[in-house]
């Protein structure tokens, strides 16, 4: 370009040689000039657009600090690092751009629809797989209807890749992923471990590091795929933040919640290559509602502390544990939004009850109210230094009221009259599969990345 203006110049100072000897070859000189100028001109054009156009290709906007460009190293090691652009005003969700027609569109993979598709076949089959708690196995309870398992999670506007459990295992060959938060999280890490086991031929290549019972007893399961040497993780840890006890000046016992300490066993796991985090239903709970004496930074006790309050405390202790601590060179971070529960006339414990629902919602007027605990989250996320992407699944599963367990999170031999229900966690296979789907189509995307050439 610098060497085409260059001659433009020259060509200009002979144009004014010219005109002063020869008046009567003005007109025929100006007809020359502007022809090659315009021919010029022409060529710059095209040199600068090819060096703007990129190709069409899949990409995600991640929900990062300060709310503008991130670096995340792909998943992959042979892929060479990208920048990712979040948007300029901050968002409750995540975006997602896809190739439609060769032209690229985008649209929000975490705001869509369940579309009714009698041909969809669940991640593994119902009963298939033994690594999946009783009180989530509602086939094996006793739950016969299956339509809950023939909804298909459609995105406005755009599609998102099929599940594909040896890609997604070849993708993390070598690396560690770790769901760490409540049991919430817990329902979606078996469901991962359930369909990347379906994907394997020899399914005794699947090796459980330590048993149910150190599980129940220390919140800590593994499952290693061994010709993959990967392993995924579940750590227990509901609030993020530290449970404690101590002794009172009279002697007693006294629980309370170290607002301003981090769980002590995420320190074991912050060099994992991908981290999954959530909290938000113990929040809820009996104690942390009676607001008195239970919440604690430093020696200091408060006597009364709002929930809101407390949470916002907790997870700004998460945010600057993952700014100070995390590698986010190496490491991903990802937060999953608040599970929707469909208890009705009462609580879990009052109650509250969910059974002979077989139908989700589908007018969206009749969802609940966005969490405010949501809220909170995005605006603690959007000042981290460290990029997050945020699963915000929580519309998605709003609307499927028919997917929990409810009565079948027991066999029908066990269950009595006045029993609880469970209304907040899902069936597997089940809901979480399609959190699973959305977290795959994000890896997927960031491993493909400017990996055309250009």
């Amino acid at each position: 370009m610098a060497s085409s203006l260059k001659e433009l110049c020259i060509f200009s100072r002979n144009v004014t040689n010219f005109l002063s000897k020869s008046r009567t070859q003005v007109s025929a000189f100006f007809t020359l000039f502007f022809f090659t100028v315009t021919f010029l001109l022409f060529i710059i054009f095209l040199s600068t657009s090819n060096s703007n156009t990129s190709p069409s290709i899949i990409t995600t906007n991640i929900l990062s600090s300060r709310l503008h460009s991130a670096s995340f190293t792909s998943i992959d090691s042979s892929h060479t690092s990208s920048t990712v652009s979040a948007p300029t005003n901050f968002p409750r969700k995540s975006w997602i751009y896809v190739p439609i027609e060769e032209e690229t569109s985008s649209c929000d993979i975490f705001d869509g629809e369940w579309i009714e598709d009698n041909d969809l076949q669940p991640l593994y089959k119902p009963g298939s797989c033994p690594f999946i708690d009783e009180s989530l196995n509602c086939f094996k309870n006793g739950r016969r209807d299956t339509d809950y398992l023939r909804l298909r999670w459609t995105p406005h506007g755009c599609e998102i890749p099929r599940f594909d459990g040896l890609k997604m295992l070849k993708m993390l060959r070598g690396k560690r992923l770790v769901f760490v938060g409540d049991s919430l999280n817990r329902n979606m890490w078996e469901s991962l471990v359930c369909a990347l086991r379906n994907s394997l031929s020899d399914k005794s290549r699947v090796n459980e590091v330590s048993g149910r019972r150190e599980f129940r007893s220390q919140g800590f399961y593994s499952f290693k795929f061994k010709d993959f040497k990967c392993s995924i993780d579940f750590i227990k840890s509901p609030f993020l933040v530290q449970e404690w006890k101590f002794s009172d000046k009279a002697g007693a016992r006294r629980e309370t919640l170290r607002l301003d300490t981090i769980h002590g066993s995420l320190t074991k796991y912050r060099d994992a290559d991908i981290i999954i985090f959530n909290t938000g239903h113990w929040w809820t709970h009996q104690k942390t509602h009676k607001l008195n004496n239970y919440f604690q930074e430093g020696t200091h006790v408060y006597n009364r502390l709002e929930v809101a309050d407390a949470y916002t405390k907790a997870l700004k202790t998460w945010a600057h544990w993952v700014d100070t601590t995390i590698n986010s060179t190496r490491t991903r971070v990802f937060f999953r939004g608040y599970s929707a529960s469909h208890f009705k006339g009462g609580q879990w414990n009052s109650g509250g009850n969910c059974d002979g629902e077989t139908k989700p919602i589908r007018n969206e007027t009749q969802l609940a109210p966005y969490p405010w605990m949501m809220r909170v989250l995005e605006s603690v996320i959007s000042e981290m230094k460290t990029p997050v992407v945020y699963l915000n699944i929580t519309k998605m599963t709003d609307y499927r009221k028919e997917g929990h367990p409810s009565i079948f999170r027991e066999a029908k031999s066990k269950r009595r009259a006045g029993m609880f229900q469970d209304c907040s966690h899902w069936c597997l296979p089940g809901v979480p599969d399609s959190w699973n789907q959305l977290l795959y189509a994000t890896l997927v995307d960031s491993q493909q990345k400017f990996s055309q050439p250009k």
